[in-house]
């Protein structure tokens, strides 16, 4: 079994990807993810968003909208799809991480980051600051006997961030999981790290995007 816990509609989008990549796979979400409430700065203060999640965009609300003026910079190509649906011109697509996307953001710069509740920190590089509002935060949801015990048999988990982690970690113990019975494929070696030890298997994909997870799956089902 090969299994998305993503909250929706994430996980979907998961599904439909690997079941195209010709994966068998199931989606699961352990998360629940509803917006926030946040207020936007001036918008005379800041010359671009940066956006680490298409999430954002979706949950951005009245706040998101009053910036549509403004200039995206988008952590991949989801989120730039995402963006640009919503109405706003994409000024540069990264390769999935943020932190690098920043790296080559050409100075001087005023972003204002559109975030989730848990996310990574990120370093600015001189002439380039960077401003934050966290939009949306996701509720972890138990993991149900049924399913702990399918997982018992024998599984192989999709991980896409460092709270699906942690969060599957402890409730697999808690379901009293045999970790040598799961493999874990991350979407970036933090993620893999998070997890912890004890798993059949960890291995994050080769870049930080869903085509590099799908293919990773792919290669540790043969």
């Amino acid at each position: 079994m090969i299994l998305t816990i993503r909250p929706e509609p994430g996980c979907t989008a998961t599904v439909e990807g690997a079941r195209a990549a010709g994966l068998a796979i199931e989606g699961h979400p352990l998360f629940d993810l509803h917006p926030r409430v946040w207020d936007a700065p001036p918008a005379d203060t800041i010359d671009a968003l940066l956006i680490g999640s298409a999430n954002a965009v979706r949950h951005g609300g009245p706040g998101l909208y009053a910036l549509r003026a403004k200039p995206v910079y988008a952590v991949g190509k989801a989120t730039a799809v995402a963006a640009e649906a919503a109405g706003f011109t994409i000024a540069a697509v990264g390769s999935g991480d943020l932190q690098s996307l920043v790296d080559v953001i050409v100075p001087p710069l005023r972003l204002l980051r559109l975030t989730g509740a848990e996310h990574v920190p990120l370093a600015a590089p001189a002439g380039i600051e960077v401003e934050t509002r966290v939009a949306y935060e996701t509720t972890p949801l138990p993991l149900d006997r049924e399913l702990a015990d399918r997982l018992g048999e024998g599984a192989l988990v999709l991980l896409h961030s460092a709270a699906a982690a942690r969060h599957f970690a402890l409730e697999s113990d808690r379901c009293g999981v045999p970790r040598r019975t799961v493999a874990i494929a991350a979407l970036a070696p933090r993620i893999a790290e998070t997890a912890g030890q004890g798993w059949r298997e960890a291995r994050s994909a080769s870049e930080p995007t869903e085509a590099a997870l799908l293919a990773l799956a792919r290669d540790m089902c043969h």
